[in-house]
């Protein structure tokens, strides 16, 4: 059964008849009784009686009425839902990583996103690099992209991939005779990194810092391909995953070694601010985000 006629039932009942009930479902008495006549061929009783002033509803008619009635608040409550559930959809979100070559990847994604969920617009906050759960915290943006899981509590992370760090030098480099490098081998060295500050280098931070060792040299290359030219021409070494080097040509003279006899592993956390990781369109963009970055 229809729901035009369960509107059509109740809002006779409310007015009192047919007459009355033209305007406030906006059709002609004569579409209405039309309407009407057709329900009760259909149900096979008449769902009125009719009177000149007042309509009544028959007892059949009064089941229908009731039933009606529990059928339209049902709906009601579920658009009102559905509106609820859109207007969680809606939303800006600012994004930023502790470090710019963690930006790889994410205008395609932004691009994606910009398909599949139009009212979710993406930020890439470049200020906040290097900072970016101070600038969570502080509200500046709303998703960091981060190796070290925080521990404020006011903050939950989300582990969306693992990478690991590798040394890359030039073939004849001394330490590319080695199985895999120490912690030590890096006191004479001259060690390129992408940017400063030295807490955000994940060599540095999780395995030179701990051991006490710091670089002879330490040279901040922001470009991924001026690095490769450095270390080409033999001059340094450089460590990164190699999901960060997909978009260039490596040489045939740069190679890659391990370090440290387990790998220098880690793991990349999505973090959010615990209120609002229940709002839908952080969801939406953290299972996305998921979907196309946890593997590399």
């Amino acid at each position: 059964m229809e729901t035009k006629y369960f509107r059509l039932i109740k809002t006779i009942v409310e007015e009192g008849n047919l007459a009355n009930a033209t305007e406030k479902l906006f059709l002609t008495q004569s579409a209405l009784s039309h309407q009407l006549k057709e329900l009760e061929l259909q149900l096979g009783f008449k769902v009125f009686f009719r009177k000149r002033n007042k309509w009544e509803l028959t007892e059949e008619g009064t089941e229908l009425y009731h039933l009606g009635n529990t059928v339209l608040n049902s709906i009601e409550k579920g658009l009102n839902d559905i509106k609820k559930i859109q207007a969680g959809s809606i939303g800006t979100i600012k994004v930023s990583t502790e470090c710019y070559s963690f930006y790889h990847g994410l205008p395609s994604f932004i691009q994606r996103m910009g398909v599949l969920y139009p009212e979710i617009e993406v930020d890439l906050n470049l200020e906040a690099t290097h900072h970016p759960i101070q600038k969570i915290l502080s509200n500046d943006i709303d998703i960091a992209i981060v190796t070290l899981k925080p521990e404020d509590d006011s903050l939950y992370s989300i582990p969306f991939f693992e990478d690991e760090i590798l040394a890359i030098m030039h073939k004849e480099h001394p330490l590319n005779l080695k199985k895999n490098i120490l912690a030590k081998d890096f006191s004479n060295e001259h060690l390129i990194i992408h940017s400063y500050p030295l807490e955000t280098v994940s060599v540095y931070q999780q395995w030179l810092k701990p051991n006490n060792i710091m670089p002879l040299k330490i040279s901040a290359v922001p470009l991924t391909q001026v690095a490769l030219e450095m270390i080409e021409a033999n001059i340094g070494i450089t460590c990164m995953p190699l999901w960060a080097l997909k978009l260039f040509k490596i040489p045939d003279d740069i190679v890659f070694n391990k370090i440290g006899a387990k790998g220098l592993k880690r793991t990349h956390y999505l973090v959010v601010r615990k209120a609002d990781k229940s709002k839908k369109y952080i969801n939406d963009f953290i299972l996305n985000f998921k979907e196309q970055f946890s593997v590399k």
